[in-house]
């Protein structure tokens, strides 16, 4: 049964220092407000888990919380590198970075397979790519039906996953919809999930083909407007554009990404983000 908590109290009950976390959301519905609360918690030695790592985790590599990350593609979208998640890697800093690169299909058959319960992923990929050659845990099998090669990755089963979500009911029932990308699949495989959402009401009016999370596979509700932002949340915000081209020079700079980091999650908590989408337009 879902607990309706404050962000604070949900992060601090349920992610420990060494735990893995996924912050999943495919461009829509990414939860940086969980990630702040993280960083200002200072929960670290974590793994963390995400198709398509962008602004939080460079923030959390950049702040040292990070010792393993996997993922598929990392980058600031639309805009280049992330610059503290390759400082961390070539440089050492703050700290040295073990990856796990895998392809988007990789990740996404390691959450189903990690939501069904089963220790690894079967698929059909990687056939004449590199990745094999730099991650251990790509494997190749031989179907014991009709021989063909496949490939096979570990289940991710996260302690912890966050996401984003448009509403809940009073219930603890969450509502998804627009893109979805493995939301749903990084939810049923971890341990616990933290559910930031724009609001709670008493019904959820459920549209044609959303998807909804029942109560007993969340762990904690939180109260969040704006918790997306610089992602988007459909029917209330669009995307801020702006704010992931400012940050490229930011992350360019440690001392630049150390004061920034500062101003405005340190010490700011996540009633900062309601503020932060005032004015943008409402996305359909």
């Amino acid at each position: 049964m879902a607990e309706f908590l404050s962000l604070n109290d949900a992060v601090k009950t349920y992610l420990k220092s060494g735990d893995t976390a996924a912050f999943e959301g495919f461009t829509h519905l990414i939860p940086h407000a969980a990630a702040h609360e993280v960083i200002r918690q200072g929960i670290d030695e974590l793994t963390v888990v995400r198709m398509t790592p962008d602004l939080i985790y460079d923030q959390l590599v950049g702040m040292g919380l990070v010792k393993r990350m996997i993922f598929s593609y990392a980058g600031n979208p639309g805009v280049g590198l992330l610059r503290r998640v390759r400082d961390a890697i070539e440089n050492g800093w703050p700290r040295s970075l073990e990856i796990e690169e895998h392809s988007h299909a990789a990740l996404a058959n390691a959450y189903e397979a990690g939501a069904a319960g089963l220790p690894c992923a079967v698929f059909r990929g990687y056939l004449g790519t590199d990745l094999p050659k730099v991650n251990s845990n790509i494997k190749n099998i031989t179907c014991p039906f009709s021989g063909e090669q496949l490939a096979a990755v570990p289940s991710i089963k996260p302690d912890v996953t966050f996401i984003h979500a448009l509403r809940a009911d009073r219930k603890g029932n969450v509502l998804l919809e627009g893109i979805v990308g493995v939301q749903k699949e990084a939810v049923l495989a971890a341990k616990h999930a933290i559910v930031t959402v724009e609001e709670v009401v008493g019904e959820l009016d459920t549209p044609i083909n959303a998807c909804i999370l029942p109560h007993w596979t969340v762990s904690a509700i939180c109260t969040v407007p704006g918790g997306a932002h610089p992602s988007y949340t459909q029917g209330y915000y669009a995307r801020d554009n702006k704010t992931y081209i400012d940050w490229d020079p930011i992350a360019a700079d440690r001392e630049a990404f150390q004061s920034w980091m500062h101003d405005h999650v340190l010490t700011q908590g996540p009633e900062v983000f309601a503020e932060r989408v005032k004015g943008l337009e409402v996305a359909l």
